[in-house]
């Protein structure tokens, strides 16, 4: 299965559920449990709307929160194109923006049911979207990482019983 978050940027709330769920994938051993088996490996990139900061690395301030949880950090920002809806399996946005921006660029249903929004994966926040950090300070780089483990734990639950 292959799994895209998407935010306006790319280089703080997507590249953070790509990073969390690698980081969940690792922890849990699903990477290993996948190979061997007739599941399909995971596979997680992050794509921004926009191409404000193709190339760059992740925002500083939200790999620091990242690395504070012991979390290992890659990627680099790029943006989301059509050929994303063929290549994978789920795309995940983060807010209703990202949303309307990433279905309205194709008219195929069977292409936009692959979106779907982050924040509805959320157990135990009630965030119908996932905020922007990046003019919130420190406590809004931790919630956002907070929202991602919510969210990344309820999606490998549903892919562990599906």
């Amino acid at each position: 299965m292959k799994i895209l978050f998407v935010c306006l940027g790319n280089i703080c709330r997507s590249p953070a559920g790509e990073n969390v769920l690698n980081h969940l994938i690792t922890q849990q051993q699903l990477d290993s449990e996948f190979n061997g088996s007739k599941r399909t490996p995971l596979f997680v990139d992050s794509a921004g709307t926009a191409n404000y900061h193709s190339g760059s690395l992740p925002d500083s301030r939200m790999i620091r929160t990242l690395e504070s949880r012991n979390i290992n950090v890659t990627g680099c920002a790029r943006q989301f194109t059509l050929q994303d809806f063929k290549d994978f399996d789920l795309i995940l946005t983060m807010d209703y923006s990202n949303y309307e921006d990433v279905i309205s660029l194709t008219s195929d249903k069977e292409l936009q049911a692959k979106v779907k929004p982050f924040a509805s994966l959320l157990t135990e926040h009630d965030d119908d979207f996932i905020p922007d950090p990046y003019t919130d300070g420190q406590a809004g780089f931790d919630y956002v990482v907070d929202l991602m483990f919510d969210g990344c734990s309820q999606l490998l639950k549903q892919i562990n019983n599906g």
